[in-house]
């Protein structure tokens, strides 16, 4: 799996004019998903993005996680992630996974954030064309791959 994870003052995530989330101070999480992933993943990858140290402390330093700052996740799916780019200008997306493998990892590591956050979290549409605004504050914005974890 890869993630983008963008430290936020505020997010939202539309498609058509029936569906509107958003969220406040917190995390907005662009994931992609390939078929190697599994839960192994995603417990390594929620644990590690619920734990990670980004937000300011009393000092201003960056010493607090999203929990620590009672902040909010938006998860949104975003195969584009897994483009292959070095040849030609038309990126592949062969290492993204088929929608019948990706949903179910998706929502696991949905519900996953949630049970470590203690919150709902929020999700654009798997597989819609949606719109997604976020104020990055900081900016902040790390990527992280669960293959590159060892």
């Amino acid at each position: 799996m890869k993630v983008v994870i963008q430290r936020v003052s505020s997010a939202s995530v539309s498609v058509g004019d029936d569906y509107f989330k958003e969220i406040k101070h917190g995390l907005l999480i662009l994931v992609g998903v390939e078929e190697a992933d599994n839960q192994e993943d995603i417990e390594w990858l929620a644990n590690k993005i619920v734990g990670l140290r980004i937000f300011d402390d009393e000092n201003g330093v960056m010493n607090r996680s999203v929990i620590d700052v009672d902040g909010d996740i938006m998860l949104i799916s975003q195969f584009t992630l897994h483009a292959r780019t070095k040849k030609g200008n038309r990126p592949s997306y062969f290492d993204a996974a088929k929608s019948e493998i990706a949903i179910p990892i998706y929502n696991n590591f949905k519900t996953r954030l949630e049970e470590l956050l203690n919150k709902v979290v929020p999700t654009g549409i798997f597989g819609e064309h949606m719109q997604v605004s976020l104020t990055n504050d900081g900016p902040v914005t790390i990527i992280i791959d669960s293959k590159n974890r060892i």
